[in-house]
């Protein structure tokens, strides 16, 4: 029984990401710009309605959102107005995207066009459409998320890109335990954002899921630290390695598996500093909202994902 919905969920799931490109694709077919492009924005959208409690949920297969009197247009006094010609009067970014006549905010494909149409404003080049996206959300941080998640819908040419493993190999020898919330005393009195994975000095790390480096140096807390951005506008940082991945390099795509360093006890001074505690991979997650961003504890996540991992192998 639980096999058939974990099989229908699954189902389910890969229609969705079916509708998803199908939307997306037109989209290229009638402006150009490449669907990785919009995929990446209509992701960031949806991330952002998921996190926030002033932004209804998506309900449709998009995720991006307008608000009623920005479809409709500002002076418009019906803000529920789909004819698109009133709403090109009154300036609303409302647009017909599917030929019916009508520019329904509650239509997937007139809401992608109408996003579309105006990053087409700018061009449809890279440089262009970055341009466009941060005089739309007026944020560089958004626009470099929403930049990092097209470089990976383009690396890997879909949109399944939800799974994910234990930052360390099933098989090595390590240990954890829930320390998220826990009071830390170095540098000043603050809460441990994380979770503390101990192991042998060198144990492979390696990324969690699909994403890109957006981070990678040195912190006198963290010592040496990697941060990687998912697609899902997670941002996955890992603290105290013993050194960097070969040619790792921010920009960097990943996948699951990928490994990143290894566990070592860096931090806690000036750049070099080790060995002020016991080899372990500091874990941390972190979500944006949009506006700011804040940690939250992985815990349950590391014990999901080692599980659905072993399940995999399994099979």
């Amino acid at each position: 029984m639980f096999k058939d919905k974990a099989t229908a969920a699954e189902q389910g799931q890969e229609d969705v990401f079916k509708k998803r490109m199908e939307l997306y694709t037109k989209v290229e077919a009638v402006t150009q710009i490449p669907w990785y492009y919009i995929a990446a924005v209509d992701q960031y959208e949806r991330n952002v309605r998921q996190a926030r409690k002033d932004l209804p949920k998506a309900e449709g297969v998009a995720g991006v959102y307008f608000k009623p009197e920005e479809w409709a247009g500002l002076l418009n006094p019906n803000i529920e107005d789909d004819n698109r010609v009133s709403i090109q009067f009154f300036n609303g970014i409302g647009f017909d995207g599917n030929g019916d006549g009508k520019a329904s905010l509650k239509d997937d494909e007139d809401v992608l066009q109408a996003f579309a149409q105006y990053l087409l404003s700018y061009g449809t080049d890279h440089e262009n459409l970055k341009i466009g996206l941060w005089n739309y959300y007026k944020r560089d941080k958004t626009v470099g998320i929403i930049i990092g998640k097209a470089m990976i819908y383009k690396h890997f040419g879909r949109l399944d890109l939800d799974t994910h493993v234990f930052p360390m190999p099933l098989r090595s020898n390590h240990s954890y335990n829930n320390t998220w919330g826990d009071a830390r005393g170095w540098g000043g009195r603050r809460i441990h954002e994380g979770t503390d994975i101990f192991a042998g000095y060198g144990v492979p790390v390696r990324a969690t899921g699909y994403g890109i480096v957006e981070m990678k140096g040195w912190n006198k807390y963290g010592g040496w630290r990697v941060g990687i951005r998912d697609i899902n506008n997670t941002y996955h940082y890992f603290a105290h390695l013993s050194g960097f991945a070969k040619d790792l390099k921010v920009g960097q795509i990943v996948e699951p598996g990928t490994v990143i360093g290894g566990v070592g006890s860096s931090g806690y001074g000036p750049p070099g500093t080790s060995g002020k505690f016991p080899p372990h991979l500091h874990y941390g997650m972190y979500k944006d909202n949009g506006y700011t961003e804040w940690s939250f504890d992985p815990y349950p996540h590391l014990k999901m994902w080692a599980r659905q991992e072993r399940a995999r192998l399994k099979k």
